[in-house]
């Protein structure tokens, strides 16, 4: 046996047990005849002591030892003299008595510690290496819990945990797939799968009422800080469901999730916003609901007082932002930047103060008498000290979107968004359909096996831009954590939404036959829901990123550099499967 306990469980009821400890050496000290030596395992940090008076040739050995050498260590536990209050064994010390070297180590290219000296692409080329700093190490720990803790629920609540599979076929519709060649089946490929989601209905036709999975799945597209070319679902699907009883069963899970992984308890149910209302009045289908700056629209106010920009605006809207008036005029310079970097594209921005005395001070009082500015003030019913912020544009849903991200700016300079608060929305009644203008056709908001909303169906034949989804996204500070809808479970009404989506017969078929063909023989009304576990567990965590709480992530450039992939095929792997490169220039 390597070890008896770990470095990270003896307390002072331990003084006087012979232990055997095993782990890194995190670093010495020399202090006179004594070496301190810090070994780290998962689950923390001791203290050993070796004395140059009581064993010259083990305390030479100790002064021996690098960072990060494997030790094995035996000796007895000891009330410390000077404690370390900032460690859980802080209070005691080992004497130790014997010292196996289990391996050697090079010098790290950058320190072990929660505040490491390396860079984000020197810790990605060694993650093994960065996943032993602590910081790194909690945010795994997390996941496991959190992946315990969902099983655990939905087991409670009679699902099944079945696999799909992960070589499926590919469906051009949406992201990008990552497609596999087939060395039997030559000139075929298999797709990787962005979701299971045609193989739950087929679940669901099956007879499986509940079903989960946490489960990879894989899009190649660009990535951002919220995106990986691989990430992990939390796929949920139920029969004999409607919106509300899905909406129920995975609220049930959040709480859970946030009562038991982070002592949080919500005693009322979450909010519910359309998805109109939440584009009207926070430009996202996302709001962060942690902080208020509700846009106001100044159409009516604004307009027609010869300012030429807003009288030739589609929307002019704003945000009152509580007692930022004292910004000076650099700040308010910095913010008419921010808004229109490319990234946002607004062409400026008009900022009006509340003065102490009531009186509104605005970078455009020559066009606006102190009447119209009141009535401006009124319609946010800002204070003395309020800062009001206008954005205008001809694009009515471009302007609300920019202000948005002058809204989150706000939120963030002021404080506001505070990364241990949670508030936890249901965004409901989402379009069906999107309209794209260069194709000159409609695509599925989320994807074509989506129910409309049962009042809806009648404009399928009439005004199909106007049709509401059956659909929902759950939004905690901003990120949308997951989202699902019901599923359209009858074969007639899906063929109509395939036609809508420009789909021939022949294509539908092909694509999604397949499901087409189950549904003949009786499928159930279903629907489901699948949480992002990356988003999840860093929102949890408090991280600016997804890649922190994924063990081996891929860079921004859906690279891993630490296995250097991808890489470039062997010729007599490609002439197996019938491929030649040709790489464009």
């Amino acid at each position: 046996m390597y070890r008896t306990r770990t470095c990270g469980d003896l307390r002072l009821a331990d003084e006087g047990l012979v232990v055997t400890l095993a782990g890194w050496v995190q670093k010495t000290r020399k202090m006179g005849g004594m070496t301190f030596v810090d070994i780290r395992d998962r689950y923390g940090i001791t203290q050993l002591v070796f004395n140059q008076e009581v064993d010259a040739a083990l305390c030479e050995k100790a002064n021996k030892l690098g960072r990060e050498f494997v030790i094995q260590v035996t000796g007895t536990v000891r009330e410390r003299s000077s404690k370390n209050a900032h460690i859980p064994t802080g209070d005691i010390e080992l004497i130790v008595s014997e010292l196996n070297v289990l391996n050697t180590a090079l010098t790290p290219p950058f320190t072990i510690e929660e505040e490491t000296d390396g860079g984000d692409d020197l810790r990605m080329k060694y993650r093994y290496l960065d996943l032993r700093r602590a910081c790194v190490r909690k945010n795994l720990e997390l996941r496991h819990r959190m992946a315990f803790e969902v099983r655990r629920y939905l087991d409670e609540q009679g699902f099944l945990e079945v696999e799909t599979p992960v070589l499926v076929n590919s469906t051009p519709e949406g992201a990008r797939d990552f497609v596999v060649p087939s060395r039997m089946n030559p000139g075929q490929f298999y797709a990787l799968p962005q979701s299971p989601q045609t193989l739950k209905q087929l679940l669901m036709v099956s007879g499986f009422d509940r079903y989960f999975q946490i489960v990879k799945c894989f899009r190649d597209e660009d990535l951002r800080a919220d995106r990986q070319p691989e990430f992990t679902q939390i796929d949920c699907e139920m029969s004999f469901v409607e919106q509300e009883d899905v909406l129920n069963m995975f609220e049930g899970m959040a709480k859970h999730l946030f009562k038991v992984i982070r002592g949080v308890e919500f005693k009322e149910s979450f909010m519910r916003m359309t998805w109109q209302d939440a584009m009207k009045q926070y430009g996202s289908d996302k709001p962060d609901l942690r902080f208020g700056m509700k846009f106001v629209e100044l159409m009516d106010i604004m307009k027609g007082h010869g300012f030429s920009v807003f009288d030739n605006a589609a929307y002019i809207g704003g945000i009152c932002a509580e007692g930022a008036a004292s910004y000076t005029r650099k700040q308010l310079d910095a913010l008419t930047e921010f808004v229109k970097r490319p990234q946002v594209g607004a062409k400026g921005l008009v900022y009006a103060r509340v003065e102490a005395d009531g009186n509104v001070k605005s970078s455009v009082d020559k066009f606006y008498s102190q009447e119209v500015l009141q009535e401006m003030k009124n319609a946010f019913g800002a204070k003395p000290g309020d800062l009001i912020l206008i954005l205008s544009g001809d694009d009515v849903m471009k302007t609300r979107k920019q202000l948005c991200e002058l809204r989150l700016e706000m939120g963030n300079q002021l404080g506001l968004r505070d990364k241990d608060k949670f508030v936890c929305l249901w965004v409901i009644d989402f379009p069906l359909f999107e309209w794209n203008e260069d194709d000159q056709r409609f695509y599925a908001m989320h994807h074509p096996f989506t129910s409309p909303n049962p009042d809806d169906i009648p404009l399928l034949d009439t005004d199909p831009g106007a049709v509401r989804a059956n659909a929902y996204d759950m939004v905690i500070n901003g990120v949308e954590v997951g989202g699902g809808s019901i599923r359209i479970h009858d074969s007639q009404l899906q063929d109509k939404m395939f036609k809508l989506l420009g789909f021939t017969e022949e294509r539908a078929q092909e694509q999604f036959g397949f499901l087409m063909n189950a549904f003949k023989y009786g499928a159930p009304p279903h629907g489901g829901l699948a949480y992002g576990l990356d988003r999840f567990v860093s929102l949890f965590a408090g991280l600016d990123s997804i890649r922190d709480c994924i063990a081996f992530p891929k860079n921004n450039s859906g690279r891993d550099v630490m296995l250097d992939a991808p890489g470039v095929l062997d010729p007599a792997q490609l002439d197996e499967l019938n491929l030649i490169v040709d790489i464009k220039k």
